[in-house]
Parts: structure tokens; sequence; C-alpha cells
């Protein structure tokens, strides 16, 4: 069965213009280009030592391009990409108010809906499909049932897992779940996501976690005999996700009072 869930949480930006892509494919982790009808595009923007500021769903039309992004975020990217316009032909306005966004997960796609956009989640075929829409559409289940679908998956949601200006993303999985192009030309922050993957330097991922015990809040220092190893992030009953080290990923941890212990996932690369 097909579910498909509101999410209030998101919100959507629209960067039109005859500049448009260009404008944006200097800023993004990811191809811009490669987005099209019926294909999203997951992207991030950095800062430009390389950490986390924000991360979207790229939608494209014939004359624009359609940003889903954390709801409590548009006002900042759109401000944060404003500042790069310069002499561009490119406009930015916050259409959260007059295109909904939708997730869809199971077997059966689900319609284009009329006015809106459709897309596989370029992340994960499990992951199932976005969707814009200038209604609300018929809900078979809530944004809670899609926040437990993606923590089974291990995917990150914005800042409920990466924290701005601090993470970096091959760190939190975007190369593996198709958040980075390793092609493209230049783009902000460019120089310390390919250090990064080349020398490899990452020391610690964030991965799915299984929670014995009530879950402590987001924020709380995950621990190994007593020593700091990771950190809680996002979390919903018994499961939950976790900056932790490579060398912490075996054995039972301690977070608050609960016990915790790595899931990993099937898509995760890991160093051998």
């Amino acid at each position: 069965m097909t579910q498909l869930a509101f999410l209030p949480a998101r919100g959507v930006i629209e960067i039109s213009g005859d500049d448009r892509i260009g404008f944006l494919q200097g800023l993004v982790s990811n191809d811009v280009a490669l987005a099209g009808p019926g294909r999203a595009v997951w992207a991030a923007l950095l800062t430009p030592q390389g950490k986390w500021l924000a991360d979207f769903f790229i939608f494209a039309t014939p004359d624009r391009l359609l940003l889903d992004v954390e709801r409590g975020q548009v006002a900042g990217v759109v401000q944060h990409l404003g500042r790069f316009r310069l002499r561009a032909k490119v406009a930015l306005r916050d259409l959260s108010d007059a295109l909904l966004v939708h997730a869809a997960w199971g077997i059966v796609p689900p319609e284009k809906p009329e006015g809106g956009e459709r897309a596989p989640d370029p992340r994960l075929p499990q992951a199932g499909w976005r969707l814009l829409a200038p209604e609300r559409l018929a809900a078979t289940a809530t944004a809670e049932d899609w926040n437990a679908h993606r923590l089974a998956l291990g995917l990150p949601d914005g800042s409920a897992d990466l924290e701005a200006e601090k993470s970096v993303l091959l760190e939190a999985g975007f190369d593996e779940l198709n958040g980075v192009s390793w092609s493209k030309g230049c783009y902000m922050g460019q120089e310390l996501t390919a250090r990064t993957k080349y020398r490899g330097l990452i020391k610690r991922r964030l991965v799915p976690v299984t929670l014995d015990g009530k879950a402590p809040p987001p924020g709380t220092p995950v621990l190994r005999d007593g020593a700091e190893v990771g950190t809680l992030r996002s979390t919903l009953g018994a499961a939950g996700l976790a900056t932790l080290r490579l060398d912490a990923l075996a054995g039972p941890l301690a977070c608050g009072s609960a016990t915790l212990r790595a899931a990993l996932p099937g898509w995760m690369r890991l160093p051998s």
C-alpha cells in the first residue's frame, strides 16, 4: 500500500529568471541541470568552508526552479541566496503558502497533483516520492509516519540531524544518497567536500540507531565507557539518528538513561 503524508514543516522557494540554473549551480553541492520533468535533485547549500547550511529538493519547470526546503529555513535561504544575485537575472520568492509539500512511499507511484509537481525522492528508491501541490492532498498517513519511515532508512532531516556551520556533507551520507556531484563545476564549499572524500578524512558518521530506554533530548552526548563518542540527533520511539565516531559503531553505548546501538543501513559505505 502506498502512503501519502502532508509535511507542514516543509516550505517552497521559487527561483525564476533567465539565469536561474547557472546562478544556483555555483552555490549548491549537486548538479542543478539534472533537475527536470519528473526528476528532482537533492542538494545542499554550504559555507565557504564546506559546512552545511541547508539542504533541499530541486524541482525544475520550463520557467522556474522550486526548492522543497525546511520551512523554518526558508527566510534564511532566500536571504543567503539573495546575497549572490549581483547582476544575475533571477528572482527569489517564498511560495510556502502557495505550494504544499507532501511525501509518498510504497509500491504504487502517486499521481502528479494538478497544478503541482511530482518526482521520485532522489536519495533512495525506498524513500518514495516528493510532491508539491497547490492544496493539501488527501493523506493516508501523517508527518510522524513519514518521520518513522525516513528514520528506518537512515535519511537525515535538515536541522533535526545536521548542525549549521558544523556538519560535513559526507558525514551525513550525501555521497551515497546522491546529494553531491563530483563532475560539475565549482560551487561554494567544494574544496573541503572534495578533500574530505579523496583524502579519506571522515572520522564520524550520522547513522541510524535503536534505543533501549527513554530517548533523551537531541544533542545528548553518546558515551562509551564514560568517554564521549557522539551525539544523539532526531528520535521517534526506539528509532533515531546519531552522529558517532567510526570506532564506536560496534557494541552498546550509553545516551542519557538509555542504551544505544548503531543499526547501519545497507546503502552506507564505510572505510574498510
